[in-house]
């Protein structure tokens, strides 16, 4: 029983801190410690953060950012 739950917290809940790793280049287990210290020192309010960006990551082709259309001053 423990074994799936911390499966499923892997598989889904840290996706966050190594899309955070990859996108700025810092190791993901450095990300998570900060999380968890921050999470310490501030009683638990990143943890909302975090649940946020967990979801937002989940479900972002919902979230899909429209590129710039090109104009015909863009000549490349």
């Amino acid at each position: 029983m423990i074994d799936r739950i911390l499966a499923y917290f892997e598989k889904f809940t840290f996706g966050v801190c190594s899309w955070w790793g990859e996108k700025l280049g810092i190791s993901t287990s450095k990300i998570r410690m900060f999380f968890i210290y921050l999470c310490f020192i501030t009683f638990g309010s990143p943890l909302v953060v975090y649940l946020v960006m967990a979801f937002v990551l989940e479900h972002k082709s919902f979230f899909k950012i429209r590129r710039k259309r090109k104009t015909i001053w863009d000549l490349e």
